[in-house]
């Protein structure tokens, strides 16, 4: 299972929110290259970056610019998302030398459109998938949807998505722990790479995860503060 450390930027600075919510911030290092660096230090190979001001619709120069040396960072694979809504800002950020594109709420609102990008760029595109009370939530996790996220995930691998990162809301930095049956029923979804990410907050749960047939997870406010150790998780966990 591959383990991706978590970078939101806000301001060009490494944060993070509490269930999603931009009132319940907190910046855990001003420098996101540093603690990229930090994390690679430790193990990780492995960095997922959310722009939380684009996921608004407020893009910032500080953000792209933070992006771009990050993905700069050797040994790093990086992967982003947050207010990629169309096929040019997918080209931008692959541009910047970024593994991965993550789109979101442009695959709610077009679902044609991340179709196509999934047959354009193959496994360059991911769907994140986040989920409020078992809904899909869009717009920087302000707005919710009719529609269920385990039948949204079914829909993205009809249409030829490889991979979905699932994100319970409800447990993002709360360190309460992941929705594991969140991820049990998803993996019962042929031919989907899965990501787990939200609550994570010990190694014991990434070697369910990991055993379950997980194909990666995302770490934040556990690493941040210490509940997981990120090398020795890394050492258990990561292939």
């Amino acid at each position: 299972m591959k383990l991706f450390p978590a970078i939101d930027l806000r301001g060009g600075q490494a944060v993070r929110l509490y269930q999603g919510d931009y009132a319940q911030m907190t910046v855990y290092n001003p420098d996101p290259v540093a603690q990229a660096k930090a994390f690679l230090a430790a193990g990780a190979r492995y960095l997922h970056v959310v722009d939380l001001d684009a996921a608004r619709g407020e893009p910032t120069a500080a953000n792209r610019a933070a992006i771009a040396a990050l993905a700069a960072v050797e040994g790093l694979y990086v992967e982003v998302g947050g207010g990629i809504r169309d096929e040019a800002r997918v080209r931008e950020t692959l541009a910047l030398g970024v593994g991965r594109s993550i789109l979101g709420t442009a695959a709610v609102k077009n679902f044609g459109f991340a179709a196509e990008m999934a047959r354009t760029y193959g496994e360059r595109i991911a769907v994140g998938v986040d989920m409020k009370d078992g809904y899909v939530a869009v717009s920087g996790w302000q707005e919710l949807t009719p529609e269920p996220g385990i039948a949204f995930c079914r829909r993205c691998a009809a249409a030829g998505v490889r991979a979905v990162i699932a994100t319970d809301i409800s447990r993002d930095g709360t360190l309460r722990g992941t929705n594991l049956a969140l991820y049990r029923e998803l993996l019962t979804i042929p031919g989907l790479e899965v990501t787990a990410s939200g609550g994570i907050a010990a190694v014991s749960e990434l070697e369910q995860l990991r055993a379950m047939g997980c194909h990666a997870a995302i770490l934040g406010k556990a690493v941040y503060t210490g509940a997981i150790d990120l090398a020795g998780a890394v050492r258990r966990c990561q292939t």
